[in-house]
Parts: structure tokens; sequence; C-alpha cells
């Protein structure tokens, strides 16, 4: 409410909400989210919906009388707001059949994006504008029933919505060189999720058959370790009491298989908080900085570079600590993270708490484009219902250009093995 942007993780579903609401109440078929809630940005100003339709009074009606309305700010015949019980601004357009890829591409934005496409068809003799394309010289409209046609009539190929920020899919889209994007198919497993043994609300076997359901191949547990005692942190006792159980459910071989990791604390010194005695048995060791957030740059820095040395320490948590709309990042310059990262080959996740989305978007493009590091996308989950978050980090990744290739969690287990061992072989 402070600044008044609210997390992608509360406005998706608020809008699939709303869409499925009028979708089963008006009978209409297209339907889509517009604006930045499209673009899957991390954090959304109110949300824009659009709809194809010739009957649009009807549409407004309902949609005014939603049971999410809270307050009407205006209905009309094309546009409507309201409120919901949240305090969230949600706007409906609708526009007609043969217009609806055009105001799609147009409210979906970014300015930035469609100023440059604008540019590009003034060059090429089109106009483009919310009501379709149409050549200069004729006034002939060529497309805007759907969004594909915009993009096909200039000659490019149609640009993935959380792309359209210009920075350089445009030009990508013109040489039709433009990245298959990762999908939510592509992913194989969650990489960082709690039990009970530590702070998580349900037991392993519980997570364990949550993720099934996904069709998951691989779950690694990720409890918290001993000095993190607010967390629960386990003792190098619990966690191999805590690998019993690990192994009872492999035993089973329901086609899921749970790697038996820690989320370990980076101390203050940069030392980890378990021994590496105790780090060799495991098969995944996350580690992040849970303390001492305020330490200078350099201190930062030193820490993580300590704990990134560690052979053992194969993917770092939630690299930079920031906490959307609540907490700044700590003190530290990703191309040196980034730099050491690559150096020690280990990998960096963007952790897809929605409040977190760490590694942003931009700094996960560099990560992999310029030091080619591979990336996790994890959800940190404490519950069954937070592997769903999976979601938003694909959408960061996407923002971030990801391919399929370059995230840890689609390869198959038996590759992830590899992977993770290839550090520990690891002489630098």
């Amino acid at each position: 409410k402070r600044s008044g942007r609210m997390l992608l993780g509360q406005a998706l579903p608020l809008v699939r909400e709303i869409i499925k609401a009028l979708a089963e109440k008006t009978g209409i078929e297209r339907l889509s989210p517009a604006g930045s809630i499209r673009r899957m940005k991390e954090t959304v100003g109110d949300i824009d919906i659009l709809v194809a339709s010739s009957s649009p009074g009807q549409i407004m009606a309902v949609f005014v009388s939603l049971p999410q309305v809270r307050e009407i700010l205006a209905q009309g015949d094309t546009k409507s707001s309201i409120v919901t019980h949240e305090g969230i601004q949600v706007d409906l357009r609708v526009v007609e059949e043969q217009s609806f890829g055009a105001a799609l591409q147009y409210f979906t934005g970014s300015k930035a994006h469609n100023v440059k496409l604008r540019e590009i068809a003034l060059k090429k003799g089109f106009k483009v504008n919310e009501y379709g394309i149409f050549r200069m010289d004729t006034g002939e409209k060529v497309g805007g029933e759907k969004e594909e046609e915009i993009y096909e009539v200039l000659g490019m190929e149609w640009v993935p919505p959380e792309l359209r920020e210009d920075q350089g899919e445009i030009e990508m889209a013109l040489e039709k060189r433009l990245p298959i994007l990762v999908e939510m198919s592509d992913i194989r497993g969650d990489l960082h999720v709690h039990s009970s043994w530590s702070d998580g609300v349900v037991s392993i076997e519980e997570m364990a058959e949550a993720a099934l359901q996904k069709g998951y191949e691989y779950l690694a547990i990720c409890d918290h370790t001993q000095s993190l005692a607010v967390a629960s942190g386990l003792t190098p006792e619990e966690v191999r009491e805590r690998q019993k159980e690990i192994e009872r459910w492999n035993r089973k071989k329901k086609g899921l298989y749970l790697l038996n990791g820690v989320e370990a604390n980076i101390l203050s010194d940069g030392s980890i908080d378990f021994p590496d005695s105790e780090l060799a048995n495991l098969e995944l060791v996350v580690a992040g900085l849970h303390s001492g957030l305020n330490q200078k740059e350099e201190k930062i820095l030193q820490r993580l570079e300590m704990a990134m040395r560690n052979k053992y320490v194969q993917i770092l948590s939630h690299p930079t600590g920031r906490i959307i709309n609540k907490r700044s990042s700590y003190e530290v310059h990703c191309d040196a993270l980034f730099a050491i990262a690559q150096k020690t080959g280990t990998f960096l996740e963007i952790n897809a708490q929605p409040e977190r989305l760490d590694l942003k978007d931009v700094d996960a493009r560099k990560a992999r484009s310029e030091y080619g590091i591979l990336l996790a996308i994890s959800t940190d989950a404490h519950d069954p219902n937070s592997l769903d978050y999976m979601q938003y980090g694909i959408a960061q990744a996407r923002r971030a250009w990801l391919r399929k290739e370059d995230v840890l969690n689609t390869r198959t287990l038996q590759e992830l093995r590899e992977l993770l061992l290839a550090k520990r072989r690891r002489d630098y």
C-alpha cells in the first residue's frame, strides 16, 4: 500500500479469478490481462483486463457486480473501473473482435516497446494503434484481430509479453533470433524446499506427495541449519536422523527422488554454520545470508566469496537478500558476485517467493549472458501450496530472457547430479 504497487503474487491470482468469473457469467471467450501484469512484472500498479465483444453493456454490468467489487469508480460503454476489497484498482476495456489483437498489443506495453514498434512501422510505411495496423498510403487495415499479425506485417517474430521492455527484443525479433523462453513444463524439480524438520509446515512425505502431483522428477529437502535458531535450524545429528526419513521415501521408488540437502547459513565471518565433514554427506548444499545484512559491501562480498569457495556449497540462495516493498538488497556489486560464482562453479538461485524474486530479471539475464552461470528456479516453499510459486520464478526467468538450457532444474536427475558433483571435483 505504501508503494502503491502490489506483488505479482497478489495480482495474478486476483486477475485470474476475475477473468474466470467474467467468462463463466458472459460466455465470452476472448479475455486477457494486459499491462504490466501480462508482462509479469514483479510489482503491478493496477490491473488491466481486455475483452472482445460486440455487446459491451452486458459485460460491464456483470463486471461491476462481481463479488470482488468494493467500489465502482467508473462505468462506461467501453471502459469501467472498480476497486476490489483489497484496495486494488481493476480496469476493464471492451473492444471489437476485429481489433482485439491490436488492442492487446497496445495495452500490454511497455510504453518504450510500443514507441519503438511504431517507429519501425512508420519506416516500413505502416501505422500501428489500438485498432489495428494500417498502410500509410491507402489507409487499408492489414491486421489487428490477432496480436501476432501486428508483428508479422512488420516482418518480425511475435515478441513474448515478458520481453516487451525495449531491451533489445525488437531488434532480435526483426532478425528472427528471439530466444525460446523457459516454460513451466520444462521444470523437472524444485531445488529448495523446507519441511517440518525446520520451519516448514508439513512433513517431508507431504511435501514429496505434493511435488509428485506436479509431475516432478526430484525435490530437494533443504531445511535450515543450526545457527538459524529462529527457523528451528538443524544440528548435524538431526540432519542425519532426517536422512533416514528421506531414504525411506526413496526406497518406495514412487517416481520422485528426494535429494538430501540443507539451506546452510553463511555466518558473519563467511564460514558455513555446518562442518564440511557433514556437508560432504549431503547431495545438495544451498547457502545464503540470513543475518548481518547491514554490513558494508566489502564485508558482504567477502562472506559470499568465502561461502562460494567452499566446494560443498553448490547454490547461493536469494543472492541479493531483497524483500520487495520491504527491504532493499544488501550492499553487493552483482558483477563482482557473478565473477566469483563463475570462477567457483556455483549456481545462483532465482528465488520464486513473490516477495523475493531474487535474482531480479536484469541481474539474472546478466549472470547467464555475460558470465555463463546456470540459474536454479526454486520456490523456497515451506508448505505444499507454495510449490505453486514456481510460476513466478518462471515469469522472472522469462523476463531475464532465460531458455530451458539456462536453468539448472530443467535437467534430468542424472544430469543434475553430475552438475552438482562437478562443483565438488572442481580445482580452483
